[in-house]
């Protein structure tokens, strides 16, 4: 059996240190793979739950904005404003400032000084002069107000509505003034001439009459 020289036991060495180191970066290129690998996976899953997540946004967004623009559009619509027609010197036709209300019926409120009735109209709004003529110019001479008017002058009424709107019935609730003027002189006779109509604030059932009072002592106030 023949030994080894000790220049081939040193080429064997070698050998085996090379095969050891070539195995032991053959290892470390196979975690480096295996890490990479890992990396891209987490990536992957990363970018997949961002796409999921930015879907569900959008989604969540896009509804949300629906949600808000059919409050918007049901809040609108609900919200009433009237406006008075050219329907003579006389009378107001009353309508909806907007498309799509239907006035059913209304109760006008005038002030407590007047000792009017509420009057009610059913399918055709208006506010006719007649109903609280007399007691206006009882009211005016009462306040030691001019027999002419010097231009329009304002009566506060409450007008309580009932309307549908896309088919829904609401009620609305609001204090208006109703422009006149007045010409005449005591003993002939006066006439009321009525002008139109504008929005002053809205109200509740429970303060519409305390509001009208007050907002009627501010435009006749007391002798």
């Amino acid at each position: 059996m023949s030994e080894d020289t000790p220049g081939e036991q040193s080429e064997q060495a070698k050998s085996g240190t090379r095969a050891e180191e070539r195995a032991v970066e053959a290892a470390a290129i196979r975690r480096r793979w295996i890490t990479l690998g890992e990396v891209l996976a987490v990536i992957a899953v990363t970018i997949s739950a961002l796409t999921l997540w930015n879907g569900w946004s959008e989604r969540s967004e896009s509804k949300a904005a629906k949600s808000a623009e059919a409050r918007q559009t049901s809040a609108k619509a609900a919200t009433l404003v009237l406006v008075a027609g050219d329907s003579g010197k006389r009378e107001l036709t009353l309508q909806p400032a907007s498309a799509g209300q239907s006035v059913q019926s209304q109760k006008i409120l005038l002030p407590g000084a007047l000792k009017v009735v509420p009057v009610e109209t059913t399918g055709e709004p208006r506010i006719e002069a007649k109903w609280f003529e007399s007691a206006l110019i009882k009211a005016r001479e009462a306040a030691h107000l001019p027999d002419d008017s010097r231009g329009d002058e304002r009566l506060p009424v409450v007008i309580i509505t009932r309307f549908l709107a896309d088919g829904v019935p609401h009620e609305d609730v609001a204090l208006y003034d109703v422009g006149y003027t007045v010409t005449g002189r005591l003993l002939s006779g006066h006439n009321v001439t009525l002008r139109g109509l504008s929005f002053v604030s809205r109200a509740t059932p429970e303060n519409a009459r305390a509001r009208l009072d007050a907002r009627w002592k501010t435009l006749v106030p007391s002798p």
